[in-house]
C-alpha cells in the first residue's frame, strides 16, 4: 500500500494545472507594461487577451491598429491572421505568433511591415522570456500553404540590438 500512496503522491506532482499568467513588455530600464492575460489549460491549451487599457487605437496604412505608445516608438499590436493551435505543450511558437508587433516611430504617420517585431520565448525556471528578434511581417501578407500552421522559419527572424528598442523584453507570469 505504501508504495501506491508514493506513486500517487509522485503522479499528483508532476500534473500540469490550469494556470492565468500575465504578459509584461519591458524597456531597457527594466519598467513593465501589462499588455495581455495568458489563462492556459490543463491540457496546455490557450486563451489570450490583450489589456486594451494599455493600448491606443491607430488607423495607419488604411488598417486599424491597437498600439502601445512610446516616447519615439509606438509598438502596435499584429494579430497573426491565420489559424494556429494555441497549444503549448510541445513548444512555445503558437504564444510567439500571437504576441507579433510592428514598430514605427512616434511621429510618422504610415507604418512599415518590415518592422516586425517577433519574441522568441524561453522557459526560465517557470518564467517565460522573450528575446526580441526582427522580421519583415510582409512574410504573413499571404497565407502559409494548406497544412501549414507556422509558415515563419529561423532564416526569418534577426537577433536584434536590445538597445536600439523601446520593449526588448517580453516577461509572462
Amino acid at each position: 500500500m505504501r508504495h501506491i500512496l508514493g506513486l500517487s503522491i509522485a503522479l499528483l506532482s508532476t500534473t500540469v494545472m490550469a494556470e492565468t499568467r500575465t504578459v509584461y513588455a519591458q524597456d531597457g530600464d527594466d519598467n513593465r507594461i501589462a499588455i495581455a492575460i495568458v489563462d492556459i489549460a490543463e491540457d496546455r491549451t490557450y486563451t489570450i487577451d490583450m489589456i486594451d487599457t494599455v493600448f491606443a487605437d491607430h488607423f495607419l496604412s488604411m488598417r486599424p491598429f491597437k498600439c502601445l505608445e512610446g516616447p519615439s516608438k509606438h509598438w502596435c499590436h499584429v494579430p497573426y491572421p491565420y489559424d494556429i493551435q494555441r497549444n503549448i505543450a510541445d513548444d512555445l511558437t503558437d504564444l510567439e505568433y500571437d504576441l507579433m508587433f510592428v514598430w514605427k516611430g512616434s511621429t510618422e504617420y504610415g507604418i512599415n511591415m518590415w518592422n516586425g517585431v517577433y519574441y522568441q520565448l524561453s522557459d526560465e525556471d517557470g518564467t517565460l522570456t522573450g528575446q526580441l528578434m526582427e522580421m519583415d511581417m510582409d512574410l504573413l501578407s499571404a497565407p502559409p500553404s494548406e497544412g501549414e500552421l507556422r509558415p515563419l522559419r529561423a532564416q526569418d527572424l534577426h537577433e536584434s540590438d536590445p538597445d536600439s528598442h523601446w520593449l526588448p523584453r517580453l516577461i509572462i507570469e
